[in-house]
């Protein structure tokens, strides 16, 4: 199992060396004319933003200072978006390339017609009159004091070099736009979206109840106690009834982000705060969590159930917590419950799906895909949970799944906009 490991952590080093390679090339060597410091620039900068991206990674998970951890965060999380969006530009531009070389060949100048010269007189014969030209006049000989003769022009760059050159510019511009958009899309915070869902078993009563769904919204070095207080901020201008915290809240510990969080604590809803533990939670010390958030004033549901006017509310724990021995457990939470009153289930991951229909759920509301983050991440995505965003049906159970409200390692999205989700439940005998 150890060399399967290490083969595969080799497959992945030479695909990015190589990769890297190709950006460099793309990038600097062919837009220049030879070695010189723009091609030594690009290695620098190529090298040193990966070097910022593994120790940014390092440094979360390892639990170093936190201080180094921003300073680290910023610079390479960001490169590794910008690295994955250069790529697919660069990609992209060679379907480009050779239709540009037509383009300039097309447009190029024809060389002018050569007149012929006059054939050569016989050996010592002298020329004609009509033959003979008279010989240019010689130029006057610079006087005293004049400028020098001006210097040729420096040569015109070849047209491969200016390809490359417009090319590799449009491919730097259109990932640094990407990047950008995508990044102001998360600072500036979560979009509020709005969801009805039909339950049979709900009562008439309930017709109506209002369910804000927030998920991994990932405080860490990158979005503090400002984000966070958006995020508060968004699900109480919304009024709902009850609010889900369903995982993935931190990237650290509660040292760290203890005060990033503290807005939390001004929640409101009628029916209260709860809350359920992601897989994040589970690297970032899952047990002070709990209780932070408890202090908080949300109401963490640890495999456990909560019997509401109208319905049951149930919540388990993600299955990262498995290590730990605190994995879910489905019994403890859903068994010995009347089964004709309706239940929605908290579970951070959407393959936990397979179980909530196992135990009749109604409802069973997640997070954890992000919609993908970063397209095309959304193919990686969707091929490792059954659902990756929006609402589905397994069986008589119906999931909900929030693309979340933050981002982890890149603060930057695309393709996939966050939200917190408003859910309305409707009830059918309405």
């Amino acid at each position: 199992m150890v060399i399967v490991y290490v083969l595969l952590a080799l497959a992945v080093l030479a695909v990015l060396v190589a990769a890297n390679w190709y950006l460099w090339r793309r990038l600097f060597r062919d837009t220049t004319a030879g070695p010189g410091r723009a091609r030594r620039a690009g290695a620098v900068v190529i090298a040193g933003g990966w070097i910022l991206a593994v120790g940014a990674l390092v440094a979360e998970r390892a639990g170093a200072p936190f201080l180094l951890q921003r300073v680290l965060a910023w610079p390479g999380f960001l490169w590794m978006a910008l690295s994955v969006y250069l790529l697919l530009a660069v990609l992209a531009g060679e379907v480009v390339r050779p239709l540009l070389r037509r383009v300039l060949e097309r447009r190029a100048p024809r060389p002018a017609a050569v007149t012929p010269s006059p054939a050569p007189s016989p050996a010592g014969s002298a020329p004609s009159a009509e033959s003979a030209e008279p010989a240019p006049p010689a130029e006057p000989a610079p006087s005293a004091g004049s400028a020098p003769p001006a210097e040729p022009a420096a040569p015109a760059p070849s047209r491969r070099l200016l390809v490359s050159r417009v090319v590799a510019g449009a491919a730097a511009a259109a990932a640094v736009g990407t990047v950008g958009h995508g990044t102001y899309g998360v600072l500036r915070g979560p979009r509020v979206k709005r969801v009805t869902v039909p339950l049979a078993k709900l009562p008439r009563a309930a017709h109506g109840y209002r369910i804000a769904v927030v998920s991994d919204i990932h405080l860490g070095p990158v979005l503090g106690r400002g984000f966070a207080q958006t995020v508060v901020d968004t699900i109480n201008s919304t009024r709902p009834d009850l609010i889900a915290v369903v995982g993935d809240l931190v990237d650290g510990s509660v040292k760290d982000l203890g005060p990033a969080a503290a807005p939390l604590a001004q929640l409101e809803a009628r029916h209260g705060s709860w809350f359920v533990t992601g897989n994040h939670e589970y690297f970032s010390g899952a047990e002070q969590w709990v209780a932070e958030v408890r202090r908080l004033g949300l109401r963490p549901l640890e495999n456990a159930r909560a019997e509401l006017p109208w319905f049951d509310l149930a919540g388990v724990n993600d299955v990262t917590g498995e290590r730990e021995g605190q994995g879910p457990d489905y019994a403890k939470a859903l068994d010995d419950r009347d089964t004709a009153r309706a239940c929605v289930l908290l579970a951070h991951q959407p393959v936990q799906i397979h179980q909530a229909v196992r135990h009749g759920v109604d409802l069973q509301l997640s997070g954890h895909t992000h919609g993908g983050q970063l397209w095309p991440g959304n193919f990686i995505a969707a091929a490792a949970n059954p659902t990756l965003a929006g609402l589905d049906r397994y069986g008589d159970t119906q999931l909900y799944v929030s693309r979340g409200a933050g981002a982890w390692g890149p603060p930057t999205r695309v393709g996939a906009p966050s939200d917190i989700t408003v859910i309305e439940l409707a009830s059918t005998r309405a």
